[in-house]
């Protein structure tokens, strides 16, 4: 827990039970939409609401905590801000997966960015596909 309260004060919030129960949340379960992380946080906390969860979301995505995970046609999943990195997202599913970036595709970014007199401070790749749970039930389905 002491290190949410870290996170939560070098990104000037402060650390309030909802928020701490948040990332908690988060940490453990992944890449989660809303829904997911109120449906876990209020079996600790059931007085909180579905706003508080979204409004404190919000404020701890603006602040760098958390990051969103935009997915196509479905609502979009969060997770602990960390280092750069891709996210393959399944089209039928909706599941998120990471993979680490190399050091060749950050040494393509750099090129292309530094051509166009670009800063580049923080990347998000999402990669939208069909992931191979999703495509084995396909091909037993056909």
């Amino acid at each position: 827990m002491t290190s949410y309260i870290t996170l939560l004060k070098k990104s000037g919030l402060k650390a309030t039970f909802q928020r701490l129960h948040i990332l908690e949340v988060v940490d453990k379960y992944g890449h989660m939409t809303i829904d997911e992380i109120y449906d876990k946080v209020i079996k600790v906390h059931p007085s909180l609401s579905v706003a508080t969860i979204y409004k404190n979301i919000i404020i701890m995505v603006e602040k760098g905590v958390l990051v969103e995970v935009p997915i196509m046609g479905r609502k979009p999943k969060y997770e602990l801000s960390k280092l750069d990195h891709i996210h393959m997202v399944c089209t039928q599913c909706g599941e998120v997966e990471d993979l680490a970036c190399t050091k060749e595709m950050n040494q393509i970014l750099e090129t292309l960015t530094k051509e166009v007199h670009f800063m580049l401070v923080k990347q998000q790749f999402n990669l939208y596909g069909i992931c191979s749970h999703c495509q084995s039930k396909n091909v037993v389905q056909k």
